[in-house]
């Protein structure tokens, strides 16, 4: 249903300009009263947390099947391998803005989609799982870019990490550090867009 103009100028109004931190009391009645937009929030809430739960499965198989569990232990290799964190300051930022937000998301769950590929190919005995979380991220993603045009956000485009080749690995056991750290790097990477959607459904 549309939103009356007064009620779409505050909800944009708090979306694009709400800091990180609380907004001081600002009158948020008529936000938090939109029930589509936090149908939104808590549906996808629930649904990054089932995200997060099953890439932690995938941490725990790449532990008992590698004996890679440490990031610690790691670092140096991971350095030869030029892995990056996906960028989510625009989540995070106390000039936290939701549309930049979104898109960083969304650019960051493209990426990590792509990058599951390595890890498919290190468990091919897991693929169905894996493939259950590159569909998640998909859905995901797309679920946002519906929530963004049914507020009328602007979609900020970022390059897009991750649409480069795969990276060739020089060894086996380089091929098993990128895919431990593909893992740990998207789970901070939910635990970042996890804590957005929150602070989102708080208002």
């Amino acid at each position: 249903a549309a939103l009356p103009a007064g009620v779409l100028a505050l909800l944009l109004g708090t979306l694009l300009w709400a800091p990180w931190r609380a907004l001081h009391g600002a009158p948020l009645a008529e936000l938090s009263g939109d029930q589509d937009f936090q149908l939104f929030l808590h549906k996808n809430l629930e649904f990054t947390r089932k995200i997060k739960g099953d890439v932690a499965a995938l941490q725990r198989v790449v532990c008992d099947t590698f004996q890679l569990c440490k990031e610690e232990e790691l670092l140096l290799v991971r350095q030869d391998l030029g892995i990056a964190q996906t960028p989510l300051e625009q989540c995070h930022s106390r000039a936290f803005q939701a549309e930049a937000c979104f898109s960083q998301i969304r650019a960051g769950l493209r990426a990590y989609h792509g990058s599951l590929a390595t890890v498919l190919e290190l468990l091919p005995e897991h693929a169905g799982l894996v493939e259950t979380l590159q569909l998640d991220a998909a859905n995901l993603s797309s679920n946002i870019q519906q929530q963004m045009e049914d507020l009328g956000l602007a979609t900020v485009t970022y390059p897009a990490e991750g649409q480069d080749p795969l990276p060739a690995f020089s060894s086996r056991f380089h091929h098993q550090v990128g895919g431990f750290f593909i893992l740990a790097n998207f789970q901070r990477f939910l635990e970042t867009a996890y804590r957005a959607l929150r602070h989102l459904a708080r208002l």
